[in-house]
């Protein structure tokens, strides 16, 4: 059958790739986005590949990342975080 994905291992060696996403994004206004964001976004959008992926395939889904995708995804996100999102600006 399939290999199992591993993409924990390749984290380190694309960390120039999600830097540059990170770049794209904060010039595009979304200054509050992180590195760990947009990995985490990679990784939802790559869940239900069945096939296996090499690391330029992966690197180039990083890369590719639109900003609309990634709003959605935090926006999905912020609503379905159980911790309440509003403590954190309260103070």
């Amino acid at each position: 059958m399939g290999e199992k994905q591993q993409f924990e291992i390749w984290r380190s060696d694309i960390e120039p790739a999600l830097i540059s996403k990170l770049d794209e994004l904060h010039f595009l206004g979304y200054d509050r986005a992180t590195v760990d964001d947009v990995w985490n976004c990679v990784l939802h959008q790559l869940r239900k590949k069945k096939e296996f992926m090499h690391l330029h395939h992966f690197v180039n889904e990083v890369l590719t990342l639109k900003p609309q995708t990634f709003m959605n995804w935090l926006t999905i996100e912020a609503y379905s975080d159980p911790s309440d999102w509003f403590a954190k600006y309260e103070g």
